[in-house]
């Protein structure tokens, strides 16, 4: 991913809220003909304190599809997520001198993958899944008795993600100050997406210039 200087988010703790805040990914391999192949799905971040330093990333998909054995050829592949995204109007700077452009917040992680297909695995990775989307759902998943939960687990492919690499993207106009206050009146009456970019530029400490709309 290209990142210019000021735009390059060094810190972990930002990537890992990035990811975990935005679990749904894009998990990207190449297939038997050397073309990129996509999958959209939802991945548990793992990195508490028994991984040390280590991030790891862990997800299933449908056994019918392909992606698992792309993973399996070429352990090696592109795991995206995509943060919070807005339209920028030349309108928050003081000259016209200025074009549109788009600010976004993203994190890129090269990984080398794992399968995991032991049944009783998959049924942990499952519980994984269902403590961060819905905890509550762990007591019915239990109750649907063993025949079912097996034949479940038999329609997937699980997988752990060892993430070897990671790049963390936050475009906000970081190095315009001159914008921040008019950018943040307009992202805090715009859509779910640029209301929550302001709150990202106060948590890199663009808050000053965020404060006060430009003019006032």
């Amino acid at each position: 991913m290209y990142i210019p200087p000021q735009f390059n988010g060094k810190e972990r703790a930002v990537a890992l809220d990035l990811m975990r805040s935005h679990a749904f990914a894009s998990l990207i391999s190449t297939d038997n003909d050397g073309l990129p192949f996509v999958t959209h799905l939802p991945l548990v971040v793992d990195a508490g304190a028994a991984r040390g330093e280590e991030v790891t990333l862990l997800g299933h998909c449908a056994k019918p599809n392909p992606h698992w054995r792309y993973l399996s050829a070429r352990p090696r592949a592109l795991v995206t997520f995509m943060g919070p995204h807005a339209y920028l109007s030349p309108s928050v700077y003081p000259d016209l001198a200025r074009v549109p452009s788009w600010n976004y917040l993203a994190v890129h992680c090269v990984v080398e993958a794992r399968l995991v297909e032991a049944p009783a695995d998959k049924d942990a990775l499952l519980k994984r899944l269902i403590a961060q989307n819905e905890p509550a759902y762990a007591a019915q998943w239990t109750g649907l008795g063993e025949e079912f939960q097996q034949k479940m687990l038999a329609g997937i492919v699980g997988f752990e993600l060892a993430v070897v690499e990671l790049q963390c993207k936050l475009k906000l106009n970081q190095h315009r100050p001159e914008s921040h206050g008019a950018m943040a009146a307009q992202y805090r009456a715009g859509t779910p997406d640029a209301q929550a970019l302001v709150e990202w530029m106060e948590r890199l400490g663009m808050a000053t210039q965020a404060a006060t709309p430009e003019g006032t």
